[in-house]
């Protein structure tokens, strides 16, 4: 199997696991898996955040993902829990299908290393 294709495969496991787990079964998109990584970072799941916040969620899971590709490094934890990285690389100006893959990718492997999937 293909870099590619094993990619797309194990995108697929994940989407229908977190799914299956988390929305009754409708399918989750990008964002929305984002979102659940930033939650899972935070580690304050059993509670409503606020639209700002939100955004910061996704903020975190964006930067806890891209970390291992050298472009982020946790700086600290703040009082109330929320960890805070520094940008130690600029991300390359990427297409948007070439940012999605990336992201994918970065999902993928992020799961992996939970063991979320094989």
């Amino acid at each position: 199997m293909s870099r590619d294709e094993q990619l797309k495969a194990r995108w697929q496991e994940v989407v229908k696991k977190l799914s299956h787990q988390f929305a009754d079964g409708d399918t989750l998109d990008l964002d929305a898996i984002i979102y659940l990584i930033g939650v899972q970072e935070l580690g304050q799941l059993d509670r409503a955040f606020k639209k700002d916040q939100k955004v910061d969620l996704m903020h975190i899971a964006i930067c806890k993902l891209l970390t291992p590709y050298g472009y982020y490094e946790l700086d600290f934890v703040d009082a109330d829990g929320w960890p805070h990285y520094k940008t130690l690389e600029t991300l390359p100006h990427l297409k948007a299908g070439e940012q999605s893959v990336l992201m994918k990718e970065a999902i993928v492997n992020y799961f992996l290393e939970t063991a979320y999937i094989n």
